[in-house]
């Protein structure tokens, strides 16, 4: 009994990717184009999420070098902040024509970067915003952050909606509230891509056995994006994400990375952080990366930054 009652609290947590804004808008971009009404609602959207946080890319992105995004899946409720709960970091090389994705499970224990205190990441949202999760993000990666860019549940819910649902290839069997998860290829809507992306308690995998699930919808909602993107479908999407997201890309550097780092983006390599969690002192669940693990992925980041 004191299992469900766990599994129905963490269900109002939002935890899966939901981190579509920046390759939703790229890709709806390059393949819309710039002409009459997709130019001006594109521009129009842009301007109606954008963020007052600084970024460092415009220049970056200006001369065609490697560039980073923070992307946030962003748990909020009324009169709340929010926490980040969904954590990725991109790269996009457009010199060596490849990008680098990686997630850092929710529960890792880090230096929030002007706070003062060895939280979990995903506080730093809570505590400060984008601009506290961005440098808490660098110290922890050894890495700048260009951009950054966030979406909320409703968001991530309505996007798989707008693209019509999406189909994964399932490889365990579980079941969430009423609805049973089977084995093999599934269609999902957006309700169902929710709990799809979100179970992690049912899966061996754990945190990363769900970061898998939100990987497998945001390729499938990119691959609708890029072959099928109908003038109401289009307009559905830039609905969605004006109500949901956050970016401080504007939109010519935005236009940039749609057609000069398209394929980059395209030659996506994930990487993956080994660890462990358990239970501190304070009674608290907490998530470290082993030493090698750490090392291996700010090299591999840089790297791909041309840092290294």
């Amino acid at each position: 009994m004191e299992r469900v009652k766990k599994r129905r609290k963490v269900k109002k947590r939002w935890t899966p990717l939901k981190i579509m804004l920046l390759i939703a808008l790229v890709l709806v971009i390059g393949v819309g184009g710039f002409i009459g009404y997709t130019y001006y609602q594109v521009d129009q959207t842009v301007k109606k999420i954008q963020s007052p946080v600084k970024n460092t890319g415009d220049k970056v992105v200006e001369k065609q070098k490697p560039v980073s995004v923070l992307l946030l899946g962003v748990d909020q409720r009324p009169g709340e902040r929010g926490r980040s709960d969904s954590i990725m970091i991109m790269t996009l090389n457009p010199t060596q024509n490849e990008s680098r994705l990686i997630s850092i499970p929710r529960d890792t224990k880090v230096d929030i970067v002007g706070h003062g205190t060895n939280d979990k990441i995903n506080h730093a949202y809570s505590f400060g915003g984008p601009e506290m999760a961005i440098k808490t993000v660098e110290k922890f990666l050894d890495i700048p952050i260009n951009y950054y860019a966030e979406i909320n549940m409703e968001g991530f819910t309505s996007l798989v909606d707008a693209v019509g649902g999406v189909t994964v290839n399932n490889d365990l069997d579980f079941k969430v509230g009423n609805k049973q998860f089977m084995v093999g290829k599934i269609n999902l809507n957006g309700d169902e891509a929710l709990k799809y992306t979100r179970m992690r308690y049912e899966d061996p995998r754990g945190d990363f056995g769900r970061q898998m699930r939100q990987r497998q919808v945001i390729e499938q909602v990119v691959a609708k994006l890029s072959s099928d993107v109908s003038v109401s479908k289009f307009n559905a999407i830039m609905d969605v994400v004006g109500k949901n997201a956050q970016t401080n890309v504007s939109f010519k550097p935005m236009r940039t990375l749609a057609f000069d780092y398209m394929d980059a983006f395209k030659n996506q390599k994930n990487l993956k952080l080994e660890g462990t969690g358990g239970k501190e002192a304070d009674g608290i669940y907490y998530w470290h990366p082993t030493e090698d693990s750490l090392a291996q992925t700010k090299t591999a980041l840089r790297y791909s930054l041309g840092l290294e």
